[in-house]
């Protein structure tokens, strides 16, 4: 396996990246915990992993690592297709497309990490001095389904499962080659963390870059402050991290990233000499929004995809009428943008308009000569402009630069695609073109990908939200 930490762009060639299948956790949501576990609406298992995310897979291997895929298209196992099921021995174990349950499992099988991590995962899980005990006898794959899923051996829950987890952009974020590790804002996502901690910095692939890991610690007596003042704690989640450039970092404060970690983070990068630039971006708090990457991600050095909402247009309140002017319709709408520059961080820049933003990442970052271009959710037609965002069609995941994943289900923000000159492709007739040879992933260009997602949605996440990239190739800027 080539070990590269690298990650310079939101639309580099997509070399490595960090997933995790569905598992049966997602199955044991029930409508009372839902919210809690930071879900929308409980799924179908077995929908979302054969006839959804299994498609997620077979299109990144195919992309990323084909020799795992060209020519098993049609195979299957006992357990159905062997592409989604990380516990069939007939996985594909792609080093390319990295499944977290493996790297999970491989760990566990030292004797030390295992007894600890039991330890951990058993004090923040209550469970008692008996379980703790059963659970050092698993063997290691078992344990670490476990400790995902929640589910024992005998198929008893033996405590809450971790939906979130398929959320692997949340975990970290890679930054050049650094892995900034994550600050849950909700109790629920606490194993998570724990769970990546331990695998970054146990497991052998992540070994060369032990001191390149960064964690944000709290300020001392944070536990002391009341929770009205939760903004000056620190929480971060990947979704709230992008890196636009070699030289500058985009950081959101959201309803799951505090101010407090923007800060941090911001200091992090200066003193580290990671980035020139750091741009924070507070959007307001909603359960609409969650991050900045489910308002905006990027497509090309010149085309982004966004909401409507921050655009220069309605920042400007061009639209309204003269009683929405007055009385402020939109004032919880407004987002605040600042850019810190390392040579002087006193002196941060402010933009207007989310537009204006991505528009000078494209024209002074990435030194586009073409006017930046916007695809705007739902069209920007209302009502479709909420309604698709709420359906992440604003959270895209680029393979390279012009091809990117998208749901099915947002119609008008594929016209919006199709309008901009995008080839518009369901993944399930690119896969036969793949695996006939009519058609190399290396010859697409400028398009979106389509990919079921009756049940993916109601997760509340996009394709940029199930993955953390750990290798893509740089861009010219």
């Amino acid at each position: 396996m080539e070990h590269t930490l690298h990650v310079t762009s939101e639309i580099g060639t997509l070399k490595r990246l960090l997933v995790h299948s569905p598992d049966s956790g997602l199955g044991k949501v029930v409508p009372s915990k839902a919210q809690d576990w930071l879900f929308e609406d409980i799924v179908h298992l077995d929908t979302i992993r054969k006839d959804e995310y299994d498609y997620y897979t077979k299109v990144l291997l195919y992309f990323l690592d084909p020799a795992r895929i060209k020519g098993k298209l049609a195979e299957v196992d006992e357990n159905g297709r062997a592409f989604y099921k990380p516990d069939s021995d007939a996985f594909h174990r792609s080093d390319k497309v990295v499944e977290l349950e493996w790297l999970l499992g491989e760990i566990l099988e030292d004797a030390d990490i295992r007894s600890k991590l039991v330890a951990s995962v058993a004090a923040i899980e209550d469970c008692t001095f008996a379980i703790q005990q059963q659970l050092q006898e698993y063997p290691a794959r078992e344990l670490a389904k476990t400790f995902i899923s929640g589910t024992s051996l005998q198929k008893e829950l033996l405590f809450a499962p971790i939906p979130n987890f398929i959320f692997t952009r949340d975990i970290g974020i890679t930054i050049k080659d650094h892995v900034l590790l994550n600050r849950p804002a909700k109790q629920a996502r606490s194993r998570e963390a724990l769970l990546a901690h331990y695998i970054f910095f146990y497991h052998p692939l992540f070994a060369p870059w032990q001191k390149n890991i960064i964690e944000l610690t709290e300020s001392h007596h944070s536990f002391l402050l009341p929770e009205e003042e939760e903004q000056r704690r620190i929480t971060l989640e990947g979704g709230d991290i992008m890196v636009v450039s070699k030289h500058h970092l985009l950081v959101g404060v959201s309803e799951r990233t505090t101010a407090e970690a923007a800060s941090r983070i911001t200091q992090e990068m200066f003193s580290r000499g990671l980035m020139e630039k750091v741009t924070i971006i507070r959007i307001p708090k909603k359960r609409d929004y969650m991050h900045i990457d489910t308002v905006f991600t990027q497509v090309k050095r010149d085309v982004w995809v966004m909401l409507g909402n921050f655009s220069r247009k309605a920042i400007k309140h061009e639209d309204d009428n003269e009683i929405d002017r007055v009385l402020e319709i939109k004032k919880e709408e407004k987002i605040r943008i600042l850019q810190f520059h390392k040579n002087d961080p006193g002196k941060p820049v402010p933009f207007e308009s989310l537009e204006d933003l991505l528009a000078d990442i494209s024209k002074n970052d990435l030194h586009c000569k073409q006017e930046p271009r916007f695809i705007f959710s739902g069209n920007n037609e209302f009502p479709y402009s909420a309604r698709e965002q709420w359906t992440d069609s604003c959270n895209l995941l680029a393979l390279r630069e012009g091809v990117v994943l998208g749901y099915d289900r947002n119609d008008k923000t594929t016209e919006a695609f199709r309008n901009a000159g995008f080839q518009v492709v369901h993944v399930k007739e690119l896969l036969q073109q793949f695996e006939a040879s009519t058609l190399h992933p290396d010859a697409i260009r400028d398009t979106l990908i389509l990919m079921p997602s009756a049940e993916l949605s109601r997760a509340r996440g996009g394709f940029h939200c199930m993955s953390m990239p750990l290798w893509r190739e740089d861009i010219g800027e």
